[in-house]
C-alpha cells in the first residue's frame, strides 16, 4: 500500500517546518520507501508497518504541539511493489507518448 499523509501541528504559530521535519525524520528512519514533496509525504509498505510509521510521525509532532491535524490518503492494492516509482513512470510514459 501507499499512504500519502500530511501532519500539521496546531497552536504553535505560523512556522511549522521544524515540527514537520520531525515527522519526516520518522518516515525516513523507518527504512520504508518514501518521498516528500511540498504538501505530503508518501510511504510504501504493508498495512501495519505503514500505519505504524504514520502513528509515530503524528506522535512525534503531538509531543511538542497541543493539537495535530492529519490528512491521509491510501492506495491499498495487493501485489503491487515499488508503486512509488512505477505509478509515476506510467504517467511519464503516457506524457511522452502524447508529445
Amino acid at each position: 500500500m501507499i499512504v500519502s499523509f500530511s501532519v500539521t501541528p496546531l497552536g504553535v504559530g505560523e512556522s511549522v517546518g521544524e515540527y514537520v521535519a520531525d515527522a519526516v525524520r520518522v518516515v525516513r528512519e523507518s527504512g520504508l520507501p518514501n518521498r516528500t514533496d511540498a504538501m505530503f509525504t508518501s510511504v510504501e509498505g504493508g498495512w501495519d508497518e505503514v500505519m505504524d510509521v504514520v502513528r509515530r510521525a503524528v506522535d512525534v509532532v503531538a509531543a511538542r504541539a497541543p493539537r495535530v491535524s492529519l490528512v491521509l490518503k491510501a492506495d491499498v492494492r495487493a501485489g503491487v511493489a515499488d508503486g512509488l516509482t512505477s505509478k509515476v513512470e506510467t504517467i511519464e510514459r503516457h506524457l511522452d507518448a502524447g508529445s
